[in-house]
């Protein structure tokens, strides 16, 4: 039976409305969902296809230059190129094989150019990445052929990397930088804020792909060249304290020998090195074959570790016992205190009773005698830095260690300096006050020991040590200048002339005498102390040198420390003495300084021979010193070392007691240089 045929013309009408209904509640839902999309979440979708496609991209600033004080380079900015690839404008093809292959070819093609892994290029290709780093620091022809290879998504842009062109020369002041031309040590890194400068940036609109957008504009922000630092070092003064602590190392077998050459009239430090030093190009990898051997069997906190003791600049960041160098200032508050004049006669007796402590002189059971004050700092006595402690008393005393910089940091321009060890006043009782009075007891770096003792050849004024004089543009004009700080007076210009010739004796007639210079007037002081480690003496010794010259108007001075040497004879008049002469000599011709020769010293350079000095009582190391002063050698056999030592011959055994009873040629006879 069929439907009524008006039941069958509806059936068409009810799909048609339900059919104009569906599309009614599917346009209103769209308009809701547009109007969500653009009003709603208008301002967060925007902001979110910005980010995709804006490319903001770093312009790397150029570092500035560090210079010496004459403008030579010692540290400059290299250009060098860094390869990029876009993975995605790579992965052209219709299927994912086809992307593997097509990256795979890319990837042999860089690897055989940047001589790499074929494999590890892949991996890096392969990163879900919008941008990747395939390789930094390649040189011009390596990019030069990447670039006409033609590789689709593969660019090379242009940087910077850090080169020094004098290699290790100054490389524990200069430092070094990290791998993204960060200041890492040194004063690279105390002036990384003035020698980075500010980077730029650079947005531009792209594609997923990377490629440009047709609508959009870029925004170039030039970045800002990094200062340059104009240093105080001179690199040919660095070169010859280098050189000559080198060849001190070589000779007396020391764990280190370290030089400092300063300016005492400006503070300025001419000439900062210790040896063994590293290539400042490659500062990872120790110069010496033997220790970089030992460092290839150390594991990662060991090389660490490693490195951080091949990178630290002892002269600022490590301290030590000064020894008899101290003897310099305890005479000089003294002097300035009016206890004591400078032909005051004393009596060294070897041994004395401090507290009921019994101590001795260096030369105990010899004594010096009687002495004046200049030939107790000549003959380094003990007793009389004592005597000379005890009227000045431990409250003037540390007055003076303050005046003279030594309870603070000297606050150079450098990062890592350490305080000096100093006891504190109330722990200080008549026997600690004696053992201070001649350099035991108290540990400081040697650039606040120099920089105190620089006072006295400064007219008693004490100047702040420094290591940049100025900041530069990327023209070498002077931006910034830093002038020399005067800290205070710590001596009158009195007692500072006495001192100059109490120093220019110690060299010209006492155990100075290897740093003699004929023509020049050169004073200073030795020291021998003991080495402290993990608390205790272990053995070995520090000894030093301090010197000065010319002494009539001081231009430079010098301090050579000399770490555990190795040599039968330890003495900084032996080890440290005749490596200070060497630098001072070929300085002070170098600032054209000319000799002014004695008319003895005229004769005596035109003479072959020289009248032989009198060594009776002297020490060993003094007795050699003095004849150095005469340009005489000396000679003594193993059996008198043993001897000394109080060992059998053969026998290794320290020899700073020794004193001479006898000697030939005898005194006043007349041998040949």
């Amino acid at each position: 039976m069929k439907p009524p045929k008006k039941s069958r013309e509806k059936q068409p009408k009810r799909r048609l409305m339900f059919f104009f209904f569906a599309v009614c509640v599917v346009c209103v839902a769209l308009v809701f969902r547009v109007g969500w999309v653009q009003i709603v979440r208008g301002q967060d979708f925007a902001v979110m296809a910005a980010q995709q496609q804006t490319r903001d991209s770093e312009v790397t600033a150029r570092r500035g230059i560090i210079a010496d004080r004459n403008g030579v380079e010692l540290a400059i900015s290299a250009t060098t190129h860094t390869v990029f690839a876009r993975p995605a404008a790579l992965k052209s093809g219709e299927t994912e094989e086809e992307n593997q292959v097509l990256v795979r070819i890319a990837a042999e093609k860089l690897a055989e150019i940047l001589e790499r892994d074929p494999d590890e290029i892949t991996q890096i290709l392969n990163q879900n990445k919008t941008m990747v780093k395939v390789a930094k620091n390649v040189d011009k022809d390596k990019a030069a052929l990447i670039r006409s290879a033609g590789l689709k998504g593969v660019s090379v842009t242009e940087d910077v990397k850090r080169y020094y062109p004098m290699g290790s020369l100054a490389c524990h002041v200069i430092g070094s930088t990290t791998d993204d031309n960060r200041g890492l040590t040194g004063i690279e890194r105390r002036y990384e804020a003035r020698l980075s400068g500010n980077s730029g940036r650079w947005i531009k609109l792209s594609d997923t792909k990377g490629g440009k957008l047709s609508f959009g504009k870029e925004k170039y922000y030039s970045a800002e060249d990094g200062y340059g630092v104009q240093l105080t070092i001179d690199s040919i003064i660095q070169h010859y304290a280098e050189k000559a602590i080198a060849a001190a190392r070589e000779t007396t077998g020391a764990k280190r020998v370290s030089c400092l050459v300063m300016d005492p009239k400006t503070g300025d430090v001419l000439a900062m090195a210790s040896t063994p030093g590293f290539d400042v190009n490659d500062p990872r990898t120790p110069l010496d074959p033997e220790q970089k051997a030992y460092f290839d069997t150390l594991d990662a906190e060991g090389q660490q570790d490693f490195w951080n003791e091949m990178w630290r600049n002892p002269l600022v960041t490590d301290t030590y016992e000064p020894g008899s160098t101290f003897k310099l200032l305890t005479t000089s508050i003294a002097l300035e205190e009016n206890l004591t004049y400078v032909n005051e006669t004393f009596v060294c007796h070897g041994i004395y009773q401090i507290a009921g402590r019994t101590l001795h002189c260096w030369r105990y059971p010899s004594a010096h005698g009687t002495e004046t004050l200049a030939q107790a700092v000549q003959n380094s006595c003990n007793p009389v830095m004592n005597a000379l402690a005890q009227r000045i008393g431990k409250e003037t005393f540390y007055k003076y260690l303050n005046d003279f910089g030594l309870m603070e940091k000297t606050g150079i321009d450098f990062p890592g300096e350490a305080g000096n060890q100093i006891q504190s006043l109330a722990a200080v009782g008549p026997v600690e006050l004696a053992t201070i009075s001649y350099g035991q007891g108290i540990a400081v770096t040697p650039i606040s020991l120099l920089t105190a003792v620089n006072s006295i050849g400064n007219g008693g004024k004490l100047m702040q040590p420094r290591l940049v004089k100025a900041l530069l543009d990327e023209k070498g004009n002077v931006v910034e200048e830093f002038a020399p700080v005067e800290v205070r007076q710590v001596i009158s210009a009195k007692t500072a002339e006495e001192m100059c010739r109490i120093m220019e004796s110690v060299v010209a007639e006492g155990g100075g005498g290897k740093a003699k210079i004929p023509g020049y007037r050169v004073g200073g002081k030795t020291g021998t102390a003991d080495k402290i480690t993990n608390g205790g003496y272990n053995g070995e010794v520090v000894a030093s040198f301090l010197g000065m010259a010319p002494m009539d108007d001081p231009q430079i001075s010098v301090l050579v420390t000399v770490d555990e040497p190795s040599c039968d004879v330890v003495s900084g008049s032996v080890t440290a003495a005749p490596c200070a002469r060497e630098i001072m000599e070929n300085v002070l011709r170098y600032l054209d300084l000319r000799p002014e020769y004695t008319a003895e010293e005229q004769k005596a350079l035109k003479s072959e021979y020289t009248t032989v000095p009198d060594l009776s009582g002297q020490s060993l190391s003094d007795a050699i010193g003095i004849l150095a002063g005469k340009e005489l050698g000396y000679k003594l056999t193993q059996a008198d070392l043993a001897a000394a030592a109080g060992e059998d011959e053969g026998g290794n055994g320290s020899v700073e007691e020794f004193c001479v009873a006898d000697q030939y040629p005898k005194a006043g006879e007349t041998a040949k240089k």
